[in-house]
């Protein structure tokens, strides 16, 4: 039998100081529209078309687009990479620290995390399962004008995504 195809993401949308509620999610298992993006694309190309597919997505619900922000993507990174190490478990964790560390003057914060195994297409297979999750399809809707987004691949060939929302003051 093949790889067991997994992917499991949780949503958090949290107004603070008040913590939110977490949700899961299983996506389909990948079928042939997948390509081999995951071999052909940098880390950088894949946290683009993560961007790409939200704004697509936002897009079709007549929401402009969220802008990359690097100093929210950092503090996305060092919770992808904390988690692609096993230094922190695959979680939320930690989120209202990461929401403190940002420095944009803000009124909410939202996080979107996905943990994606063999999948040829692991963007696509996050973000679609993000989509068909409602905690994180709200988070993905809601008036947000700002993200971070990082994704971190450990040794196995395991992706960690984090995606931060933010709505600026």
């Amino acid at each position: 039998m093949s790889k067991a195809l997994v992917l499991i993401s949780l949503g958090l949308l949290t107004i603070l100081p008040n913590c939110g509620q977490s949700f899961s999610a299983r996506s389909l298992p990948q079928d042939s529209m997948n390509t081999n993006v995951a071999l052909t694309s940098s880390i950088a190309d894949l946290e683009k078309a993560v961007n790409q597919q939200i704004n697509q997505y936002r897009a079709s619900k007549k929401l402009p687009p969220l802008t990359v922000d690097p100093r929210i993507s950092q503090i996305a990174r060092i919770h992808s990479e904390n988690m692609a190490s096993g230094k922190v478990k695959f979680s939320h964790d930690g989120f209202e620290g990461r929401a403190k560390a940002i420095t944009v003057p803000y009124q909410s914060v939202a996080e979107n995390v996905a943990y994606n195994f063999g999948y040829s297409d692991p963007v696509r297979n996050a973000v679609e399962g993000w989509i068909k999750s409602d905690g994180h399809r709200k988070n993905i809707e809601s008036q947000f004008n700002l993200t971070g987004i990082a994704i971190a691949k450990n040794a196995k060939g395991e992706y960690y995504f984090t995606q931060l929302f933010v709505r600026s003051r």
